[in-house]
């Protein structure tokens, strides 16, 4: 996978929980991400859904995963499941 890479230039990477198995080969991954808020200071805590796809049906509800960012695959789903690990 290096190699593809590396001619296809870098690609995003995220990493999440399972949120949801919508559909057939299909999964939606929370990630989060934190930041200090401008005003007060506090670290806050930032969710996206991002709709990815899962070839081999092979994860759960609650599993993290790391995506990567991939061609259009439907009208939602632009980011692919690359590993996951059981939670």
């Amino acid at each position: 996978m290096a190699e593809t890479d590396s001619i296809r230039g870098n690609r995003k990477v995220r990493k999440g929980t399972v949120v949801s198995k919508s559909g057939d080969k299909s999964a939606v991954v929370r990630t989060e991400r934190r930041e200090r808020h401008p005003l007060y200071g506090k670290v806050v805590r930032r969710f996206k859904k991002y709709h990815a796809h899962d070839e081999d049906n092979s994860v759960a509800v609650g599993d993290e995963v790391t995506i990567v960012e991939t061609r259009p695959l439907s009208a939602t789903k632009r980011w692919r499941i690359v590993k996951g690990e059981e939670k």
